[in-house]
């Protein structure tokens, strides 16, 4: 059984997940209608995805524990973006949001002795290890790149490569 203040801590995750979906669902759209950005597209369109089943594994494992996984409301995301930098910054500065939000969860479920809801949440830690150095990755080669159209146009053919790489370690 959760604790109320685990369920709110949980709930609370479940809406910056949701937000995560969004706000990575509209970069793709943004890099979607941008001349030559079909693989940086699809890179968010796929980070959306993610975002939605780490939500949904939330929900459930709330709805498991007895609990009430709420659908949360959202608010619209940023959906402009003045260049491919500002957008790659935006994704590290929300990935580390989340890392922090992720912190606290892990921190607060020992302090009230819950081990299940920590153990569950392990897969998140290891999860956002990869999601931030994912996104320091990209900005790192776009500083590199600066305004170097060829070397924009092969960052938007390898994006999805990258991924994988991290993943692999």
């Amino acid at each position: 059984m959760l604790s109320k203040t685990i369920q709110e801590a949980l709930n609370k995750q479940v809406t910056l997940e949701a937000a995560s979906s969004q706000a990575y669902l509209a970069m793709a759209s943004w890099a979607d209608i941008q001349p030559g950005l079909q693989g940086v597209a699809d890179f968010f369109y796929q980070q959306s995805d993610e975002e939605r089943v780490h939500m949904l594994k939330l929900l459930k494992f709330v709805n498991e524990r007895g609990g009430f996984g709420v659908v949360p409301e959202l608010k619209q995301p940023i959906i402009t973006f003045l260049s491919l930098k500002r957008a790659f910054e935006e994704f590290l500065a929300h990935e580390i949001k989340v890392s922090e939000s992720i912190n606290d969860l892990v921190h607060q479920a020992l302090q009230e002795k819950d081990y299940a809801t920590h153990n569950f949440l392990q897969w998140y830690v290891s999860e956002q290890i990869e999601e931030e150095r994912l996104a320091r990755t990209l900005n790192d080669k776009l500083e590199l790149i600066g305004e170097d159209k060829s070397g924009l146009y092969l960052f938007d053919r390898d994006i999805m490569n990258y991924r994988a790489q991290i993943s692999k370690g």
